[in-house]
């Protein structure tokens, strides 16, 4: 006579995350006919680069701070259309050395896009940009129109 049990995945057999986020992967690499991640000699998943950036403001204007090490200010492009700013460019690799062995190699490489939907306030066609030591900065200046006023209230 056989017995009902509650399965229990933990009991049958040893849970393994990983190996179930790798058969999502594979999955999903067979949906879209490509890999969200590349795989570095090392096996360990490297995302697509893109420059880490900062966003502040002040009274007057918006600043975009973005690092681009190793990236030439040629290779760089700052654009706004339709109330997006967008900066993008390319980090080229060195050239593979035959006589050099490379134990690990991390570092990204290859074209990023990073696009920014700035606000109403933002006059994108005076922006301004400057590149020096590796980092972008982007100023937006603040549309004087659209500042706020302070209105004078009287107590009666």
């Amino acid at each position: 006579m056989s017995a009902l049990t509650k399965w229990n995945p933990f009991q049958m057999s040893r849970w393994e995350p990983f190996r179930e986020l790798e058969e999502i992967e594979r999955r999903l690499e067979s949906l879209f006919d490509r890999s969200p991640f590349s795989r570095s000699q090392e096996g360990i998943p490297a995302q697509q680069w893109y420059p880490q950036v900062d966003i502040s403001e002040d009274e007057k204007e918006y600043s975009i701070k973005a690092d681009l090490p190793e990236v030439a200010k040629n290779d760089v492009k700052v654009s706004f259309r339709e109330g997006v700013l967008e900066i993008a460019g390319e980090r080229k690799q060195e050239k593979k050395e035959t006589t050099r062995r490379f134990h690990r190699t991390e570092r990204t490489y290859g074209a990023f896009m990073r696009s920014f939907t700035l606000p109403a306030a933002a006059e994108g066609e005076r922006a301004k940009a400057e590149f020096h030591d590796g980092v972008l900065t982007v100023r937006i200046p603040k549309s004087e129109k659209l500042a706020p006023k302070a209105i004078e209230v009287r107590v009666s």
